[in-house]
C-alpha cells in the first residue's frame, strides 16, 4: 500500500483579507470616535496602510481590523503589523500578511515531528511547505494533533490529506 501524506502550509486567502479590510473600513467611516480624524485603512501595494491623526486612534484602527480578521477565520499570527510611525501630522501603521513557511520554521516543525511524533513518519521540506508522509493514517492524525497543540509563532494549515 502507498504512503498516506498531507502538506503543512501557511496560506492566507487574499479575498478574506479583502473582505475584512472592507468591513473595517466601513466601520471606521461610520464610528463616531473616528469622525474628522483622517482615519483610514487601505491596501498600499502588498501592504495594508492604516492612518489617523493620533497614535491611539491608529492603534484602534488596527484593533478593529484584527477583530474583522478573526471573525473571517484568519489567524492573527499571519498578520505582521509594525509600530505606529509619525509622518507629518498623522500616524501610520503598515501591516502585511505572511504567507509560506520559511526554511527555518519548516525545519523547526520537522524536528518536532521527528522528536515527538510517531516512528515511521517522514517530513520533507518542499519550497515553502512541508510534506508529511507515513504508512499509517492514524500516525498522520497524531502528527496533526501534535502540531495543532504546539504554540507556533506562525499560522499553519493542513492540506492535501490523502
Amino acid at each position: 500500500m502507498a504512503d498516506s501524506s498531507f502538506d503543512i502550509v501557511s496560506n492566507v486567502e487574499r479575498q478574506e483579507v479583502d473582505n475584512a479590510l472592507n468591513q473595517a473600513s466601513r466601520e471606521i467611516s461610520q464610528r463616531y470616535d473616528f469622525k474628522n480624524v483622517g482615519a483610514s485603512i487601505e491596501w498600499s501595494g502588498e501592504r495594508i496602510e492604516m492612518r489617523a491623526n493620533s497614535e491611539e486612534r491608529v492603534k484602534a484602527i488596527l484593533d478593529v481590523f484584527q477583530s474583522k480578521l478573526v471573525k473571517r477565520g484568519i489567524s492573527l499570527k499571519a498578520l505582521d503589523a509594525g509600530e505606529p510611525q509619525a509622518s507629518g501630522k498623522e500616524y501610520k501603521i503598515f501591516a502585511s500578511m505572511q504567507e509560506g513557511i520559511s526554511q527555518e520554521n519548516a525545519k523547526k516543525i520537522a524536528k518536532i515531528i521527528r522528536d515527538e511524533g510517531p516512528k515511521g513518519v517522514k517530513a520533507q521540506v518542499q519550497g515553502d511547505e512541508l510534506r508529511v508522509s507515513s504508512k499509517s493514517r492514524d500516525d498522520l492524525q497524531t502528527v496533526i494533533a501534535l502540531i495543532k497543540g504546539k504554540d507556533l509563532d506562525f499560522a499553519v494549515q493542513f492540506v492535501n490529506y490523502r
